[in-house]
């Protein structure tokens, strides 16, 4: 990790310093540094909108561009989504330089402009990314376990209430189980692909 990067990443430390403001989630020589900040910025009304921003510096940083993801209980999915597109869009302003303080000021004033824009200020979804420590918005993969499950249709429908909250696709198996697993879990299947075009 370059020095100038060491040197933003104790800055960002100093500036952020207070409760809950300021979170390291990883930092290694060959993948960079994850880092979470929690802040707030002007809302379309004037209230303060609490915002969490996950930023990845990679090995290349500030020669290249951050990860970056924007979460927020009060914005919806997409103002989420258009709130990181301009982010990056001020991001590759300032390639070549530290920049992360400076995206940081720019979201806390300029988030109600964005907001007011049309295609961000319509649409009521709200937005509930999970927190996680990586911030590749690509293809992931999941493994959830259950074990002992007493009423299996209850936690099937548990499962597929989770999977259409989220916006997940998946499949449901059952190991072990002989005969109606196999057509529960593709009706399953089958549901959750349904619900996933439903919400695209």
């Amino acid at each position: 990790m370059a020095e100038e990067v060491r040197q933003e990443l104790s800055a960002l430390a100093a500036i952020f310093c207070g409760p809950n403001e300021w979170e390291m989630l990883s930092c290694s020589e060959t993948d960079g540094a994850v880092f979470r900040i929690h802040t707030t910025a002007e809302g379309l009304v004037g209230e303060d909108v609490p915002l969490q921003l996950v930023f990845h510096l990679p090995a290349g940083y500030p020669l290249c561009l951050p990860g970056i993801s924007v979460n927020s209980e009060h914005l919806t999915r997409a103002q989420c989504i258009t709130e990181k597109e301009k982010l990056l869009g001020e991001a590759r302003k300032l390639v070549s330089e530290p920049m992360v303080h400076e995206l940081v000021l720019w979201i806390q004033q300029n988030l109600r402009r964005v907001l007011s824009q049309p295609e961000t200020a319509g649409s009521h979804e709200t937005c509930t990314l999970p927190d996680s420590e990586t911030v590749d918005d690509g293809l992931w993969m999941t493994l959830l376990r259950l074990d002992h499950m007493r009423a299996r249709t209850k936690y099937v429908k548990a499962v597929e209430k989770w999977a259409s909250e989220l916006r997940l696709t998946g499949r449901l198996m059952f190991m072990g189980v002989p005969d109606s697993s196999e057509n529960l879990q593709s009706r399953c299947g089958l549901k959750w692909k349904e619900m996933q075009r439903e919400n695209d």
